[in-house]
């Protein structure tokens, strides 16, 4: 069956950022958490770190509606360079309205909120923020109540 998932890079906070999405959704894994050191090294590579070992590799979160967040930790250490930015936001469209304002609170917390839930001119409930961990969510629903 076709899918698609949300893909986040974290610079060394994957498994933290997981934890807390896991709690905000209420799901499970799909499947254990694989590590950086689990991959066989490439030739030429340098060795890792202890702590790079460590990192996370590859996570699978199911959220809502099917979807699946998935993460991986890419440090400068292993050659890449996170920039937070603007350009992408995962889009929630809960059933109700309580559910939508469960995960605004939830996933708002310590994070900063661009739009409060509201009543929206093209007829729906909306709201916008940026998660403690840098990720922007837009949570919209058409439910009336």
């Amino acid at each position: 069956m076709a899918q698609v998932c949300t893909y986040l890079n974290f610079a060394r906070e994957t498994e933290q950022a997981f934890e807390f999405y896991k709690s905000v959704f209420g799901t499970d894994y799909l499947g254990p958490i694989a590590r950086i050191g689990e991959a066989p090294t490439a030739e030429g590579q340098p060795p890792l770190s202890d702590a790079d070992k460590d990192l996370v590799m590859n996570v699978a979160l199911p959220i809502t509606g099917g979807h699946v967040l998935m993460g991986t930790d890419a440090p400068e250490s292993v050659g890449f360079t996170i920039n937070k930015g603007n350009n992408v936001y995962i889009m929630l469209q809960p059933d109700t309205r309580r559910e939508a304002d469960r995960l605004f609170a939830a996933l708002s917390a310590g994070g900063s909120v661009e739009m409060e839930m509201q009543d929206m001119f093209w007829g729906d409930y909306y709201g916008s923020l940026t998660d403690k961990f840098g990720i922007r969510w837009m949570i919209n629903t058409s439910a009336k109540s």
